[in-house]
C-alpha cells in the first residue's frame, strides 16, 4: 500500500499556482528548472510532493523495486582527509587506530563467497598513502582471475583522485588502467556538495566538485557506468542541493553514464560535526521526492536502507525511491560508524523480498548495471529461505 494519496486527489486541492504549473510540466514530461526546484522545497508540501514523485516512480518503473547480492571490502580506514562529517576514518597519524588489509585478507574475503549467488563487490575505504593504484590493480587482477563474472564497483572519486596524482597519470589513464585490471564501474561516493563554499566547511582538502565529475566523466567514456551521490541535511541550504543536482543532470544529458542517484543524509555521530542536528524524517521523504522529479534523465533513485532503517526504506518507496541497495553483510563497517539506524547492516534475500512486498511493491533482484535477475513477486518466503541459490 502506497504511504501517498492519489495523485489527482492531492492536486485537486493544491492552491498555490506555482505549484499547479510545476505539477503540469511534471505530468507532461516537461524538465523544471533549479527555480521550479527552489519553490518545490520551499512550498511543496508531502503529500503533494510524494504523489507526484510516485507518479513519476511508477511511470518509469511501476511497482518494481531493485536489490542486488552484493558484499563489500574496505580496505582500510586509514585516510590522509579529515572531512569533518566522516565517523569512519582516522588519520594516517594515528593509523594504528584503524585497519589495513592486505591483498591476501581482502582475497580471503572474495573466496568467503565462493559458491553463493552474489553478484557485486563494492570495494570503498579510507585513502591510505601506501595502497597506491599499482596496489589496487593487482587485487582487481587477483579477484577477476579467481571470480571472473564477479561486478567489482569500487572507489570513489576521492580515492581515485589521489591514486592518479600519486602515480602520476592523468585522469583517463588512471581509469583506463584500472578497467584494463577489471574495474567494472564506479559508485557515488565523495561528491557531497559540490559548492565551493560548502565543500571548504566540510571536506576543504579532497578533490572538488569539478574534479569528481571530470572522473566520472572519464569511466563513462571508457563505456563504465557510475552512481552518484549529494550528502545533504547539514550546512548546505536548499540552493546549494539544486546546484549540485544541476550539475549533475547537465553531466548525464552529456554522458548518459549514471545508473542512479543516492541523497545520503548526513549523521551526526561521533563526528567533528556532532553541533549540527539531523533532519527530520519528513525532511528525508521531501528530499526523495524532488530529487525524483528533478532527476528526470536518472534511471534509478536509491535509498540505502541500512541509513535510514527498514521502516524509514519502506516509506522512501512511495516517494520515488525504486531501489533499497543490496544485501550488503555483517562486516560492513561504514554505515553502523556513521551512526546508522542499523548496526548490523545485513538482510537475506527472503528479508529484503519481505520488506518490499509488505508495502505491497515488486521485488527484482538485478545486478549492477540493473539487468533483471529475478522478479521474486510470486515466490512464497519460505521457498527463498530454504533455497541456498536464492537466499
Amino acid at each position: 500500500m502506497n504511504a501517498v494519496a492519489p495523485l489527482d486527489r492531492i492536486l485537486a486541492d493544491v492552491k498555490n499556482k506555482q505549484l499547479q504549473q510545476i505539477a503540469d510540466k511534471i505530468i507532461n514530461n516537461i524538465r523544471i528548472t533549479p527555480e521550479d526546484a527552489l519553490v518545490l522545497f520551499e512550498k511543496g508540501t508531502l503529500g503533494f510532493l510524494g504523489a507526484l514523485a510516485n507518479h513519476v516512480r511508477e511511470k518509469k518503473h511501476g511497482d518494481k523495486t531493485y536489490f542486488n547480492r552484493n558484499f563489500h571490502i574496505e580496505p582500510t580506514n586509514v585516510c590522509v582527509f579529515s572531512c569533518k562529517f566522516c565517523s569512519y576514518s582516522r588519520l594516517y597519524a594515528h593509523k594504528e587506530e584503524g585497519w589495513e588489509l592486505s591483498i591476501e585478507q581482502m582475497m580471503d574475503i572474495v573466496k568467503g563467497y565462493d559458491g553463493k549467488p552474489i553478484t557485486e563487490v563494492h570495494i570503498v575505504g579510507g585513502v591510505h598513502p601506501k595502497m597506491n593504484i599499482h596496489f589496487f590493480a593487482d587485487l582487481l587482477k587477483q579477484i577477476k582471475q579467481h571470480r571472473p563474472d564477479l561486478h567489482i564497483k569500487g572507489f570513489t572519486a576521492v580515492e581515485l583522485d589521489y591514486m592518479f596524482r600519486k602515480a602520476k597519470m592523468t585522469v583517463e589513464e588512471g581509469m583506463k588502467y584500472l578497467h584494463d585490471a577489471g574495474l567494472d564501474s564506479l559508485p557515488g561516493g565523495g561528491a557531497e556538495i559540490f559548492d565551493p563554499a560548502i565543500r571548504a566547511q566540510i571536506c576543504e582538502d579532497k578533490v572538488d566538485g569539478k574534479g569528481w565529475l571530470e572522473i566520472h566523466k572519464a569511466a563513462h567514456m571508457l563505456g563504465m557506468h557510475s552512481n552518484a551521490t549529494m550528502l545533504y541535511g547539514h550546512v548546505e541550504s536548499y540552493i546549494h542541493r539544486i546546484d549540485h543536482m544541476e550539475q549533475l543532470r547537465q553531466t548525464q544529458d552529456e554522458t548518459g553514464g549514471f545508473n542512479t542517484f543516492i541523497p545520503l543524509k548526513f549523521r551526526n555521530f561521533d563526528n567533528e560535526m556532532s553541533h549540527v542536528p539531523e533532519v527530520s524524517v519528513i525532511d528525508d521523504m521531501k528530499m526523495y521526492a524532488i530529487a525524483r522529479l528533478y532527476m528526470d534523465n536518472f534511471p534509478h533513485l536509491k535509498a540505502y536502507w541500512p541509513m535510514l532503517g527498514r521502516q524509514n526504506a519502506q516509506l522512501s518507496l512511495s516517494f520515488g525511491v525504486n531501489d533499497i541497495d543490496g544485501t550488503i553483510d555483517d562486516s560492513t563497517k561504514i554505515y553502523s560508524m556513521a551512526g546508522s539506524e542499523e548496526q548490523n547492516p545485513a538482510m537475506s534475500t527472503a528479508e529484503l523480498v519481505t520488506l518490499i512486498k509488505q508495502v505491497k511493491r515488486q521485488p527484482v533482484e538485478r545486478d549492477t548495471l540493473y539487468n533483471e535477475i529475478r522478479d521474486y513477486t510470486n515466490m512464497d518466503i519460505k521457498e527463498i529461505e530454504t533455497n541456498p541459490l536464492l537466499n
